[in-house]
């Protein structure tokens, strides 16, 4: 498998992954919130400063279908983090070839 067949393929899992596979995700709290909740910790608890951005809270604000909203968000995410892992890798690239 060449290297841009294999990154595809990861690519695509990933948008699978996110974009699909999070619709089936429990909207039950998980483990430690449970647990935090049984135990009173999450008595003091407070919603953070990005509550409101257009991403907060694992959704994407104005999308009414709580999971397509949550798939979407996680495929601009996947989206996101390629841009900016892949724009790193090409300036850092580009750097190191230049000081050879």
């Amino acid at each position: 498998m060449t290297t841009k067949r294999f990154f595809a393929a990861a690519l695509l899992v990933s948008l699978v992954l996110a974009g699909l596979v999070s619709y089936y995700a429990s909207s039950n709290p998980d483990g430690l919130e449970k647990v935090a909740g049984d135990k009173g910790i999450n008595a003091q608890e407070k919603d953070h400063a990005l509550k409101d951005s257009p991403l907060g809270d694992y959704g994407l604000k104005g999308v009414d279908n709580a999971r397509l909203s949550g798939g979407l968000s996680g495929v601009i995410g996947v989206v996101a983090v390629l841009g900016v892992g892949g724009g790193l890798f090409w300036v850092l690239r580009r750097r190191s070839s230049q000081d050879s």
